[in-house]
């Protein structure tokens, strides 16, 4: 029960809305922009490069002999997200306005989370090797395959994206260049990032939050809470919540219908329904700027904390289920 609880209430997550609360209220401006702009760029490429130092080959390179798990997880990540972000685009555009469609597309685009999801898998009781394979493949396809996305996706939104080329260029340059630097270090650091896990940690969080203050800042100072109204983010917060359900419903239907076990099912509903926050933030801030920056984020904010929140109670009903404490016993969906 106690790790539900910091699953489902997380310091990161009240320390995030106080960032929100500060940069709405205080945000940079000038010569503090200017500062804060730098010292993102510095945070991104330290975010990046501990990223890769803390991926051991093994963990990338584990469970590969099951691809057919791993196969549907990327389809879900990469095809199935950016499909129904597509599909939706008549309702939701209507909606939200364009910048905060834009700001779902991205969130469609993005790479599964790493941490949350081997973490979930675990306490429902899934197959914890194959989650950590599946996450870990996706973070690092999700640098290369994100910014081509973004580009391919919002071609008819002119001036929402860079050109593929551009992104390739600066996703590399700020995101990819730093991870592979990080990972090809290992050998010399790796014991150190071990026994400094929570500490590092920490400055994953820390680099996020400074990314998030500081382009909430510049949409602030662009009017974005003029242009995005209660009632608009009400709505996007529903929207978030129908895009959630829609994929955990169907992640739990592809993984029964093409005959996977329980323990893979697990993974598949987890693996497949999850976007990452410490990737999409700083990806956000390379492909996006000025005032497309703050809606790009905020779909991806509110989903994350709402994916949390429906994943750990899910990750409690099924470790229920497999240890058989529910009266009438049933199979996961």
């Amino acid at each position: 029960m106690l790790r539900y609880l910091r699953l489902l209430f997380d310091n990161f997550t009240l320390v995030l809305l106080a960032v929100v609360a500060t940069a709405s209220l205080l945000p940079a401006h000038g010569q503090g922009a200017e500062v804060f702009n730098r010292l993102t760029a510095v945070a991104i490429a330290l975010l990046f490069f501990m990223h890769g130092a803390k991926l051991s080959r093994q963990a990338i390179v584990a469970g590969a002999t099951h691809w057919r798990l791993h196969l549907l997880v990327f389809g879900c990540t990469f095809v199935l997200f950016p499909l129904i972000g597509l599909a939706l685009k008549p309702l939701l555009l209507p909606l939200l306005g364009e910048a905060l469609y834009v700001g779902v597309l991205f969130l469609c685009v993005l790479p599964g989370t790493v941490q949350s999801a081997i973490a979930f898998t675990s306490l429902a009781g899934g197959n914890v090797p194959a989650a950590v394979c599946s996450a870990s493949a996706s973070s690092i396809l999700g640098i290369v395959l994100t910014p081509l996305l973004v580009a391919a996706l919002l071609q008819m939104q002119a001036g929402s994206a860079v050109s593929p080329l551009d992104s390739m260029v600066l996703i590399s340059a700020q995101l990819l260049l730093p991870f592979v630097a990080g990972h090809l270090l290992r050998p010399l650091i790796g014991g150190l990032v071990e026994r400094h896990r929570v500490w590092l940690g920490r400055v994953d969080q820390g680099s996020i939050l400074l990314v998030v203050y500081t382009a909430l800042s510049a949409s602030v100072v662009e009017g974005l809470w003029q242009s995005v109204s209660g009632a608009r983010l009400a709505l996007l917060t529903l929207v978030c919540c129908g895009l959630l359900a829609l994929v955990l419903s169907l992640t739990a239907w592809l993984g029964r219908i093409l005959g996977f076990n329980r323990e893979d099912r697990i993974t598949i509903i987890f693996g497949g329904s999850k976007k990452s926050m410490a990737t999409g933030v700083p990806m956000a801030k390379v492909l996006f700027a000025g005032a497309l920056l703050g809606p790009a984020l905020l779909p991806l904010m509110i989903f994350h904390q709402i994916q949390l929140m429906v994943c750990a109670v899910l990750a409690q009903h099924y470790a229920r289920k497999g240890k058989g404490l529910s009266p009438k016993q049933t199979p996961v969906p």
